[in-house]
């Protein structure tokens, strides 16, 4: 038997992945990767590594979820050392648990090596802290690709149960999630930040508020992070990462 690595390859920065991450890449016979991991890291693969791209994009994927879990077994079975490096952290939104439960059910030995999320880091890197002792004593991550499935009770439990508010995978049904914050009673001149590309050199930041933003759409794309609360106005004061282009609040 040979055994399997769930590692979380960080937000995009290359030296942003773990010490114990990159040494998972590094003795790893075989590696499935994502699309948002940055193609660098696979250079500290040995020279005979296997390579395989999963190519999961929106509404596309080059391998489903099934066939991942189908390849882990089967090469790990095989007595190789199997690394399944993901964007950012294995369990944020990257379907990590889903594979833990599926070599546990199929008793294969793995180990789940934390990656840095990019609720965490994109927001660093656009000089907002999500916590602060005066301003923010608590973070929500949510899942924001679709908005329309949540009840208005759910949406008053985000808008209200957090200071800050950390949307993944939102972009594109952006214009629904601000509208629903408002319904739920969210003040419309509260603070919005989006993060395009963040930690990596073409990082992009645009802030506004809740009722604008929505407008300024077609400066950004995916991927990027949205990031909600008071803690975005500390951006004027942290702006630490300098970016090629950017649009302060």
């Amino acid at each position: 038997m040979g055994k399997v690595y769930l590692v979380g390859a960080g937000p995009g920065d290359e030296e942003l992945i773990t010490v114990k991450g990159l040494r998972a890449i590094q003795e790893a016979d075989v590696i499935l990767y994502d699309r948002l991991v940055n193609p660098s890291l696979l250079n500290h693969a040995k020279e005979n590594t296997e390579l395989i791209f999963c190519g999961k994009e929106p509404r596309k994927h080059g391998l489903i979820q099934e066939k991942i879990n189908e390849q882990l077994i089967d090469y790990a079975a095989n007595g190789k050392i199997v690394t399944r490096l993901k964007g950012g952290d294995p369990f944020i939104f990257g379907r990590g648990g889903e594979e833990a439960i599926y070599l546990e059910e199929n008793q294969i030995e793995y180990e789940v090596v934390p990656g840095i999320t990019s609720g965490i880091s994109a927001a660093a890197y656009a000089g907002i802290p999500l916590t602060h002792r005066h301003i923010s004593g608590s973070v929500s991550f949510i899942n924001g690709s679709n908005p329309e499935t949540k009840t208005d009770e759910q949406w008053r439990h985000i808008a209200n149960g957090a200071d800050t508010l950390c949307f993944y995978m939102g972009i594109k049904k952006f214009p629904i999630i601000c509208e629903k914050l408002k319904n739920a009673g969210l003040s419309k001149t509260t603070p919005v930040s989006i993060i395009h590309w963040g930690t990596l050199p073409q990082q992009k930041t645009i802030v506004d508020d809740l009722e604008n933003i929505s407008d300024r759409l077609d400066e950004v794309s995916n991927p990027s992070l949205i990031v909600i609360g008071e803690v975005v106005r500390l951006r004027e004061q942290i702006n630490w990462y300098k970016e090629s282009s950017e649009a302060l609040i």
